[in-house]
């Protein structure tokens, strides 16, 4: 018995709860009053990261980037796959990713939910079996799930939403503009949110079940709270639209601000959203991660009931932010703001991560990729952009000493369904520095200005603030080889 405990594989299991288009100040513990019972549990017991950062605020790109651990650049995904438009459709087939590595390593990998990441390819093409809950690639529903609804008596398709919001000159017409949010009949035992936890907890309950001699990484991408926010009661008057108050963003002018900013507003339908509207719909995207987090304490609970929380890291994050009406913008695009560049990142490692710890680390969702291999003992590709979360989450969400750590996080955009439009973007504990090709650069002073309202890009008081931001830029695209490193470094200086 002493010698098969001795081989025995000691490494941890991992599961990964990917949200879409959560907010990080949807869970932060001064942000607005949003229940994330499940999530304030991870971040009591292991350590809560405050400067998380995606490299890209656009589905198919971040989804990449955290399955290949490179910024979008390197993997070439740069817009969303399903579009018809995409820059690439597919990921190269020789390009390492984390779950490749993973699988090869003796790893047992499963996936729930949202894909969005290949047009033709799917999770089994990166090393996981795929339990179902989506489709290949965006929106359509799989069979398992429709088989779970009509088995409830709720075919989809064929219920009645109320208080449904679109964009579009009519709010509440539904044959123009873009579905925003709803009331749903249904049960919530009836929601994909619901059936993408059973099909976790079925994935936790067959590895407790089975012989355990190898670990498992599941993976449970859930499609939300990603427009349209839909949900049921309790859910859907949770939160009374009375209540809620506009964020500091919401006095936007756009004064002094790239032109696309603005032209955003009609681009997306929602120029004349007003406030009381926006609250309206704001209720629901707070419902929407309610209970979505409702549905992680479920599957949190399934690991303490069979005895697989102490070897499981358990960790969440999202692929990127929303606007929900900050600078009165609707879902996403070339604004590079942190509501929808900052995420939320917590990470529990029983036996490793202290409790209630707190990270101010500029860190990216793609360093995901080599954290999960060195909790693996596999050597991260020489390929990635990404570096290792290990060593903060083994010194209370600090470097340690003899570790140095970048002061700054690095982000681009390269363009949706509207087209392609080229930004970066690098951001300090204090400042923020956009370069936008076609238009007026952004430089923002976080500290007297957090809502991102006063572009400072050419405020003389600055300069010496502005010269080094846009060296920390040119270095980073130097660092990460990024192609428009040789033309915007030669702007950058010029312009210095």
């Amino acid at each position: 018995m002493a010698d098969a405990d001795a081989d025995a594989d000691s490494r941890p299991n991992v599961l990964l709860v990917l949200t879409d288009q959560e907010r990080y100040d949807a869970s932060a513990p001064d942000g607005p009053p949003v229940e994330t019972p499940a999530i304030d549990r991870l971040s009591s017991e292991g350590v809560r990261f405050e400067r998380a950062f995606t490299p890209i605020s656009i589905c198919s790109s971040a989804r990449a980037s955290l399955l290949t651990g490179r910024f979008p650049h390197g993997h070439g995904m740069l817009n969303n796959c399903h579009e018809p438009d995409a820059i690439r459709a597919n990921l190269p087939d020789d390009l390492p990713t984390f779950s490749a590595e993973l699988d090869a390593a003796g790893y047992d990998l499963t996936y729930t939910g949202k894909w969005h990441a290949g047009r033709d390819q799917t999770p089994a093409d990166f090393g996981f079996s795929y339990l179902g809950g989506s489709d290949t690639h965006h929106d359509d529903i799989d069979e398992a799930f429709r088989e779970h609804r009509e088995k409830r008596d709720a075919p989809i398709g064929e219920v009645e939403l109320t208080e449904e919001i679109y964009t579009g000159e009519d709010p509440r017409n539904a044959d123009e503009g873009t579905f925003v949010a709803a009331k749903t009949p249904v049960d919530v035992e009836e929601t994909r949110a619901y059936f993408l936890a059973e099909r976790t907890i079925d994935a936790i309950e067959a590895h407790a079940d089975g012989d355990r001699s190898d670990p498992f990484f599941h993976r449970a991408d859930f499609y939300g709270p990603h427009h349209p926010w839909v949900v049921p009661e309790p859910y859907a008057s949770l939160y009374d639209p009375d209540e809620i108050e506009p964020p500091a963003s919401y006095a936007e002018t756009y004064d002094g601000k790239p032109r696309v900013h603005e032209n955003y507003l009609s681009y997306r339908g929602v120029e004349d959203f007003d406030w009381d509207l926006w609250a309206e719909a704001i209720a629901k995207y707070w419902g929407f991660i309610t209970m979505i987090d409702h549905q992680l304490e479920r599957v949190l609970d399934a690991l303490e009931e069979r005895g697989l929380a102490e070897e499981t890291v358990v960790v969440h994050a999202s692929d990127h932010g929303d606007f929900a009406g900050s600078h009165r913008q609707f879902n996403k695009g070339p604004l590079m703001y942190d509501d929808t560049y900052r995420i939320p990142l917590q990470v529990r490692w029983p036996g490793v991560t202290d409790s209630g710890a707190t990270s101010d680390v500029p860190v990216h969702l793609h360093d995901l990729a080599a954290t999960f291999l060195e909790m693996a003992d596999v050597p991260v590709p020489e390929s990635f952009d990404s570096r290792s979360l290990v060593p903060l989450l083994e010194n209370g969400g600090d470097p340690p000493a003899d570790l140095e750590w970048r002061d700054s996080t690095f982000a681009q955009y390269h363009g949706d369904e509207f087209g392609l439009y080229s930004q970066r973007m690098v951001r300090t504990d204090r400042y923020k520095y956009v370069y936008n090709g076609p238009d007026i650069d952004e430089l923002y002073d976080l500290e007297a200005d957090p809502a991102e309202l006063r572009n400072l890009i050419d405020h003389p008081e600055y300069a010496d603030v502005r010269r080094e931001m846009r060296s920390r830029l040119a270095d980073w695209m130097d660092e990460t080889e990024d192609p428009n490193r040789i033309w915007v470094t030669d702007v950058l200086e010029a312009a210095s």
